[in-house]
């Protein structure tokens, strides 16, 4: 199973709110995946799949290893649901 993981810069608020709707998004899409949200800091650390956040957050992990995927508004459903197929779907 694929594993995505949520950044954001303390690894509170906004990388919530983002993993619940990568998750909804998922369902919606009839995709499975481990979802979980975690700080930037701690992000370098850890391996996934598909690294998500916001543009500002998620650049600092592109170092042409990762797979990271800006959001450019984290309440915006179908550009969260265009990067998931984009990444996801085979």
């Amino acid at each position: 199973m694929k594993k995505i993981l949520v950044v954001c810069g303390n690894g509170l608020g906004s990388s919530l709110i983002l993993e619940m709707n990568v998750k909804r998004a998922l369902g919606e899409l009839g995709l499975e995946a481990e979802v979980s949200h975690t700080d930037l800091g701690s992000s370098k650390s850890e391996h996934a799949d598909l690294y998500m956040g916001a543009e500002d957050i998620v650049g600092q992990l592109d170092d042409g290893t990762r797979q990271v995927a800006a959001i450019p508004n984290l309440l915006d459903l179908n550009a969260i649901k265009r990067v998931l197929a984009q990444h996801l779907q085979a």
